[in-house]
Parts: C-alpha cells; sequence; structure tokens
C-alpha cells in the first residue's frame, strides 16, 4: 500500500485504528470501572454473540448495521438480566454476570450451530481480531484508501466522544451515587442503559479489530491504570485515553520486534503500563504506600522520643538520658536511629556532652503532643468512664494523629482542663507559628 504520511501504509492504520480502539474503550470504561462494572464489559463482548447470530438468522447477511443492532440488544439483555438476577435470586452481581453471559455465549454457539453455520466465524479472528490485515480491505475516502474497520471505529470513537460530551454530568453522577442522581431528577436506569448500549456497540465495534478478549483489555485495562494516578474523573479520563492510545503505538513496535499479534501485544503493552502504576503511581503505588507508611512509623517513634525526653524534664529536671538510653527507650532498632538523626537535623535535640537534651523547638512540639495525650485521656475518662489506669494506651496510640483543630476541640468539649486523670498539667495550646520559630 506504500506509505502515509511517510510512514508504511500499514504499520500506519494498526497504530491509528489500535489508538481509536484504546480511546473509545478507556473513555466507556472509565464508567465501568468507577462502578465496579469491569467483569460487565467482559459479560457483554461475550453475551453479544447471540445477537450477533440472531441477526443473521433474521437478515440473512452480516451488514454492519443489523449486527450492531443485535448486538447492542444482547448487551442491553445481558445488562438486564444481570441485575434481575441480583435482585430476585439474591446471588451476588459477580455471579449474576457468570450465569448470564456464559447462558448467553452457550446459546449463540447453539444458534450458529442449528440455523447459522455458513456464518464465516475465524477463531482466530474472535481471537486476536485482523488488525494486521486491516489495510488489505479499503475504502476511498477523500481520495486516501482507508481500511474498512478504521472507519467502522472512527464512527465508533467519534460516537463515543459525543455520549460522553452529551451526558458527562449525568454518566458523572450516576457513576458516584446512583442515589443522588435518582434525587436530582436524572433517571440513573436510563443513563445505566444508555452506557450499557453505548459498550455493547464497542464491542460490536472493535470484536473485528482486535477480538472478544482483547477488547476487554482495552475496555478496562486503561481506566484501571488511570484510577491509580488521579482523584479527577476529567483527568482520570484524559489519561485513561492517552494510556489507550500509547499502548496502541507500543504494542504495534512490540509486535513488529517480536513477529506477533499485534492487537496481543497492544494488551499487553497496558498490562505492562498498570503493572508500572501499581507499583510506582504517586499516591495509591505499591512504593508510594510503603514510603508513606515508613514516613508515620518514623514520625511516631521520632515523637515519642521528644515526648520522652519532655516528660523526663517534667519530672526530673537535672535528669539526662545518654544516647543509647535514650534509643533504648524509643525501640533501639534502625526506626530510633533515624529518628534521633532526624530531630538532631532538625534542631529539636542536641547532644550535650554524652546526653541528648530537647531544645525549645524540641520542647514546643512535644508539648503540643503531650497536650494532646492528657486530653484525650481526659475525655476517655469522662466521656466513655475509662479508668484513670487504662487511659494511657488508648492515647499513646492516638496522640500522634490529633490535630491542632482537633485538640482544641477536645479542650473545648473538656471545659479547658488544667490537670489530666493522673493530675498532671495540661499546657496550653502552643501556636504553630510559635512552634516553628522555636529553637
Amino acid at each position: 500500500m506504500g506509505t502515509v504520511l511517510g510512514i508504511d501504509a500499514i504499520a500506519f492504520w494498526i497504530v491509528v485504528t489500535g489508538a481509536m480502539v484504546g480511546v473509545s474503550g478507556a473513555l466507556l470504561g472509565n464508567y465501568l470501572v468507577l462502578r465496579r462494572l469491569s467483569l460487565m464489559g467482559d459479560a457483554i463482548s461475550h453475551a453479544i454473540l447471540p445477537g450477533l447470530a440472531i441477526s443473521f438468522v433474521v437478515t440473512q447477511s452480516r451488514a454492519p448495521f443489523a449486527r450492531l443492532i443485535g448486538a447492542a440488544l444482547a448487551g442491553l439483555a445481558t445488562a438486564a438480566l444481570t441485575e434481575w438476577i441480583r435482585r430476585f435470586a439474591g446471588v451476588p452481581e459477580d455471579a449474576a454476570m457468570g450465569v448470564v453471559f456464559t447462558t448467553l455465549f452457550a446459546a449463540g454457539v447453539v444458534i450458529i450451530t442449528r440455523s447459522a453455520s455458513a456464518v464465516d466465524l475465524d477463531p482466530g479472528c474472535v481471537l486476536y481480531g485482523i488488525l494486521e490485515s486491516a489495510a488489505l480491505d479499503t475504502h476511498p475516502i477523500w481520495g486516501f484508501e482507508v481500511p474498512r474497520i478504521t472507519v467502522t471505529m472512527g464512527v465508533m470513537t467519534a460516537a463515543v466522544i459525543a455520549f460522553v460530551l452529551a451526558f458527562w454530568k449525568e454518566i458523572k453522577i450516576v457513576s458516584f451515587d446512583p442515589d443522588l442522581a435518582t434525587t436530582v431528577g436524572i433517571r440513573a436506569s436510563w443513563v445505566h442503559a444508555l452506557l450499557m448500549f453505548m459498550t455493547a456497540a464497542y464491542c460490536v465495534a472493535a470484536f473485528e479489530a482486535v477480538g472478544s478478549i482483547l477488547v476487554v483489555a482495552m475496555l478496562i485495562v486503561p481506566p484501571a491504570t488511570a484510577y491509580l494516578l488521579t482523584d479527577r474523573l476529567w483527568l482520570m479520563a484524559l489519561l485513561s485515553a492517552a494510556l489507550g492510545a500509547s499502548a496502541a503505538l507500543v504494542g504495534r513496535f512490540g509486535a513488529s520486534a517480536l513477529a506477533t499479534s499485534a492487537a496481543g501485544m497492544m494488551a499487553v503493552a497496558a498490562g505492562l503500563t498498570f503493572a508500572l502504576a501499581v507499583l510506582f503511581a504517586p499516591r495509591y503505588g505499591y512504593v508510594a504506600k510503603r514510603v508513606s507508611r515508613a514516613a508515620a512509623a518514623l514520625n511516631v517513634v521520632r515523637e515519642d522520643l521528644l515526648g520522652l525526653l519532655y516528660r523526663l524534664r517534667e519530672v526530673s529536671p537535672d535528669r539526662r538520658l545518654s544516647e543509647t538510653e535514650a534509643l533504648a527507650a524509643v525501640g533501639g532498632e534502625i526506626w530510633a536511629r533515624i529518628a534521633l538523626t532526624a530531630a538532631l537535623r532538625s534542631g529539636e535535640i542536641r547532644r550535650d556532652a554524652d546526653s541528648v537534651i530537647l531544645t525549645e523547638r524540641g520542647a514546643s512540639r512535644a508539648s503540643n503532643l503531650i497536650r494532646g495525650h492528657r486530653l484525650w485521656e481526659s475525655y476517655l475518662e469522662k466521656y466513655f468512664g475509662v479508668a484513670p489506669d487504662r487511659v494511657h494506651g488508648p492515647a499513646d496510640r492516638v496522640e500522634h494523629y490529633l490535630t491542632d483543630d482537633l485538640r482544641e476541640d477536645l479542650a473545648g468539649h473538656l471545659g479547658n482542663p488544667d490537670l489530666d486523670p493522673h493530675g498532671r498539667p495540661i499546657t496550653d495550646r502552643i501556636p504553630a507559628s510559635r512552634r516553628k520559630s522555636a529553637r
């Protein structure tokens, strides 16, 4: 076929068609992921088979429009039957999906075997699509020879974008809170049915390009990846579309390098991107969570160290702790050493000969920590009737998570007490500005 824009035509149309499959699938898949209906895409992609078979039996042709109507009706039937079985049979939703899509898929096989055996159903096409040979079946459009499935996916992508833009507010509210959508006058069931119709139409359009199994990957994996990267829906939509398109590009060149299926490599590329997001997503990735937990653990040990020195200064102002004694008192492990190093570097603790002592800055931070601890002890005793000898443990765990506002709320509820249940003084509040400037 020559070249398009200086690029090998076959490679060009594979990437363009794959990108359309990825973009349109991702835009719809966002709502399936948010509504925890990811399996619905899998169910619909299988359950459309009887719709395709019945459309052929009725029309005796493989006209695209007839296939679209048949598959869309099958997709709507899948969603309706799943909801009906879940509601009236009382089974979990995933079990209802499993029952419906396997039954409908089997029904499609029976119909094809009995009444539509003339249908050309290539197992390879069903699994992997015909993306590699797309450039062999073209139509002239504005002087360009454009593959037929590219035209189909172009129309589908435009329809999906128009659907998302036209019903952005409605599907956004229905995705997060269907009950709220109903109370503000949005018919959640209609929006859900429309989303299922578009999903079924997408499955039909993408079926030929990437196959019935891989279409699910392009429908779910890019949105699931974007879900790990952002909490904003508009950004999730843009990221998922970009990830879907990039999976097509990476998959095409990966398939060329490995001499394998382009559609398969696109799904693999999408899966690898998801794996990277699971590991390295800024907020929800495994590494970020581990770092966050480590930082929280380090902060607890550091505050325990400050609290220890503060309490020691209260009961015995002349008593000093050596560095070894201080580390042993807060666990003596690597976290204790890191916490001590951090406190020394920040100026909260300083060395004095063989001992470690609080600076004014450290005392200010420790004072607020102890204030929260003793207020919480007082709250437990006053409002929950916990005996004074049993309030220290819970307060020791909670003190690290009390904000300034929460501490003052506690003080207000308790009437700004001067002493805790053990008779120890509750210090006054120290403003954050003074704590930061204290040295």
